[in-house]
């Protein structure tokens, strides 16, 4: 019970903020130039100490598994970041060798991979392609030399003389038994003689049976002899193709030899590349008469070219896969779109009478081969948005080498006949670039990300506003205006970005590290400037810059502001109500953000239901707004119900609100709607208040201030400023404001104002001109203040309530439940 005898707690001084105290100025003495062009344009990393850090040192780990994932919010400044450090880094080391794939001729359908130094690869398939044109041209010349021509005779003549000699003995043996040997269409046969000439079907019909049996039985044995004789001719024809092949070999050999002998020895870079020259040299001895008839064929017009085939001589072609001859240190690749075949290479076709054909020509290397002993910088979430793309790319981590095959091949049943490059050795440093999500999601899902990713480079929102990162800021916007050639800033206007900066952060003690934000507002206030005429980029084209980017994105605050000009939506400016509060929150939109007042309400009776959120009850609240409820509901109890048992009914709701409220950031006016209900104290209605609440009564700091108090001071503009109006804080949210400069003047001229609070009662007290009162040493409150009329209310509400039904337990979405399993 409270005291009716007590004097009411005097009502607490609270302060008002000044115009220096809501927003911070980059001061003219803080900038010692007048313009950007004095100003040297800025090459280190602001304010990413730690990001840069933990790069260097994966950069510099050579063990396996220490990649980097660079981890942050996009528009830090990441991906600029990670390039210009890689970049220098980068040329401290040597270019790595070129990759080459030439024909295997061991296994044709596996293209052998021939590593050379920088530079050395295109000048080998220059080397090479030169030396099978000088075969080209040589062969056919060295075929008709006289020496050739008078050897190859010889050896023709001489098989031809010995075959002579061995029918003319097979001819001679059958003479003697009477027979001959007679050439015909299907070869040699051995036939009777008929008066010294071979005879006639028709005559050796006409002989009598006797005869012709005495023909037969010599036949057996003739035609012995003349196989006999047949079978010594083809060993001399043999011989003498042998002997061919071995003369034509030679002229290959002596072709070919010496130039290869001289390629090996500029190119001494290991047996593989001596290896290949060597079996590619031994190729052309063993295949000179089908590179002889290639030639041939290529001389004449072809009377159907889709029939052509591939020429024997293409398969001394030398596929540079990787030339860093314009390499002078490391490669640092950036890949954009981390397709599987953009990382790990392909194999590309053609069409040939309906038929998909390939060659190694046809091999073409992926971002891991360009960025081999180098660098390689990849956004995350692209990456995982291709089908096989970070599998492909962990197996190349895992196995340290780099295999081109078609995506998927391992899920096929039936294996497609394709080339099978051999695989290249890795070696390389794997930057990821992708929100914290990304990460902490692959981190705590994907053993071998956590495996292969140790590093992480967790990149800063925000540095501190001192007068070093003033500087910095400064040459951060000479780099842009002499780089990209827009206006120079004056003083004034780097101020201007300055002071955006730490409103994007919402930190008057901070200033963004959104680099790309601010990149963006340099290059909009230079257009403006351009568009007035200036030489120079003024304070003003950088607010005309923030306005008009504002404007392109508020038809939808417009459109709210409409509303309640119109009454529309309900919001009260002036006057007092019992048990309703102006509670503020903020709408996102893709990319804009704006605060707007919203009518909250309470009311109380008799009953034992307690503090029912309606929001909740129709489940249009979040998780976060119920806990802010319980949390003031704890706080009611707690403070109330220490020496009497609280039975009362209550519902608090956001009056025409048509979407899920979240966030507990109205929890303080939540609990001043129902104080004022219960104390049946009207509020004001010319302020509006912001903050949550724990259970000791504290106010703790939210979000979104700036745009909480510029949505309400919109309102109160419309409707007219009055002097009175203002908007209640947490004490602790002071340091984040940043505001309009339209709202300052305001503020500086007393026609508006921001109240900051620590406590419930400070808040209360305001809101109702009446002490919280403090609770005396009998354990209540003096009868005159909020709380002792809340106390005597409650007990109001106990007594008339004592004979009251129970109510149910269960919640509206619990019957709901209920209902549906019954049904079920």
């Amino acid at each position: 019970m409270t005291q009716k005898n007590d004097i009411a707690t005097p009502r607490p001084s609270i302060r008002r903020l000044n115009a220096s105290e809501v927003r911070r100025r980059c001061e003219p003495s803080d900038l010692n130039f007048q313009t950007t062009d004095e100003l040297p344009i800025l090459n280190e990393i602001i304010g990413q100490a730690r990001a840069t850090q933990a790069i260097e040192f994966g950069v510099n780990m050579r063990s396996k598994g220490f990649n980097i994932f660079a981890l942050g919010p996009s528009g830090a400044g990441k991906t600029t970041t990670i390039q210009q450090y890689l970049a220098q880094q980068a040329t401290s080391r040597q270019a790595p060798d070129d990759w080459c794939y030439v024909y295997n001729f061991d296994n044709p359908d596996t293209p052998r991979a021939l590593r050379l130094p920088a530079g050395n690869g295109s000048s080998f398939r220059d080397d090479l392609q030169a030396l099978v044109k000088t075969l080209r041209d040589e062969l056919p010349k060295a075929f008709e030399s006289e020496p050739y021509t008078r050897h190859r005779n010889q050896i023709i003549r001489k098989a031809g003389e010995a075959r002579q000699g061995v029918l003319q003995e097979v001819d001679n043996d059958a003479a003697r038994r009477g027979f001959s040997l007679v050439q015909t269409p299907n070869g040699i046969i051995i036939s009777p003689l008929l008066h010294g000439k071979p005879i006639t079907p028709e005559e050796y019909e006409a002989l009598d049976p006797i005869q012709r049996a005495e023909y037969e039985g010599q036949r057996p044995e003739l035609q012995d002899l003349l196989e006999n004789g047949m079978r010594r001719v083809r060993e001399f024809e043999k011989q003498a193709e042998s002997e061919l092949e071995a003369l034509d070999q030679s002229v290959a050999r002596r072709l070919i030899e010496r130039r290869v002998a001289d390629m090996q020895a500029h190119y001494n870079h290991g047996d593989i590349v001596r290896n290949y020259l060597q079996d590619l040299a031994n190729d052309v001895v063993t295949n000179v008469d089908t590179l002889r008839e290639a030639q041939a064929g290529a001389a004449e017009a072809p009377a159907r070219p889709m029939m052509k085939r591939e020429s024997p001589w293409e398969r001394y072609r030398v596929n540079v896969l990787v030339d860093n001859t314009k390499q002078s240190g490391a490669p640092v690749i950036i890949e954009r779109n981390p397709t599987y075949y953009n990382l790990l290479g392909r194999i590309e076709y053609r069409v040939e009478l309906g038929a998909l054909v390939t060659d190694l020509a046809m091999i073409k290397p992926g971002a891991l081969h360009r960025a081999n002993g180098g660098y390689l910088v990849i956004e995350a979430l692209p990456l995982l948005r291709n089908p096989f793309a970070l599998d492909g790319l962990k197996r190349a981590l895992v196995e340290q080498r780099i295999v081109i095959e078609e995506m998927g091949a391992e899920l096929r049943n039936v294996p497609t006949a394709t080339l099978a490059p051999e695989p290249i050795p890795l070696d390389i440093k794997i930057v990821l670039i992708g929100e914290p999500q990304i990460y902490y999601n692959l981190y705590t899902y994907d053993e071998e990300f956590r495996n292969l990713f140790k590093v992480k480079a967790d990149f800063d929102t925000e540095l501190a506003w001192n007068q070093e990162n003033i500087q910095h800021y400064a040459r951060f916007v000479a780099g842009r205006v002499k780089d990209e050639g827009l206006r120079p800033f004056q003083s004034a206007a780097v101020g201007r970005i300055i002071e955006r900066s730490a409103r994007l952060v919402e930190d008057r003690e901070k200033l963004t590290t959104c680099f790309g934000d601010i990149a963006d507002l340099v290059r909009e206030s230079s257009y403006w400037a351009e568009k007035a005429g200036q030489s120079l980029v003024q304070a003003e084209d950088v607010d005309t810059a923030i306005h008009q980017r504002i404007y392109r994105a508020n038809r939808v605050e417009e459109r709210m502001q409409e509303f309640i000009d119109n009454g529309m939506i309900l919001v009260d400016t002036q006057g007092s109500v019992v048990g309703q509060v102006n509670g503020l929150s903020v709408l996102g939109l893709a990319d804009y953000e704006f605060g707007r007042p919203s009518r909250i309400t309470a009311r109380v009776s008799v009953g034992k239901e307690g503090l029912i959120n309606l929001e909740r009850e129709v489940k249009l609240s979040g998780p976060i707004h119920d806990k802010g409820v319980l949390i003031l509901t704890g706080y009611v109890y707690g403070k109330y119900g220490q020496h009497q048992l609280l039975s009362f009914s209550a519902s608090i709701v956001f009056e025409q609100s048509y979407e899920e409220v979240e966030g507990d950031s109205a929890s303080a006016a939540e609990l001043f709607a129902l104080l004022s209900s219960l104390a049946n104290l009207p509020i004001r209605q010319n302020l509006a208040v912001t903050g949550s609440i724990n259970q000791q009564g504290i106010i703790q700091p939210i979000g979104g201030v700036n745009e909480k108090i510029e949505g309400f001071f919109e309102v109160c503009v419309s409707r007219g400023l009055t002097g009175d109006q203002g908007v209640i804080i947490p004490i602790q949210n002071v340091r984040n404001l940043m505001l309009r400069e339209d709202v300052v003047a305001a503020i500086a001229q007393e026609k508006f104002h921001i109240y900051p609070i620590a406590t419930a009662a400070e808040g209360i007290t305001l809101l109702t001109g009446v002490a919280a009162g403090e609770l005396q040493p009998d354990g209540c409150y003096p009868a005159e203040t909020v709380n002792g009329r809340v106390e005597d209310r409650l007990h109001e509400l106990a007594e008339l309530g004592r004979d009251a039904p129970e109510p149910e337990d269960d919640s509206l979405d619990e019957k709901e439940d209920k209902e549906e399993d019954k049904e079920a």
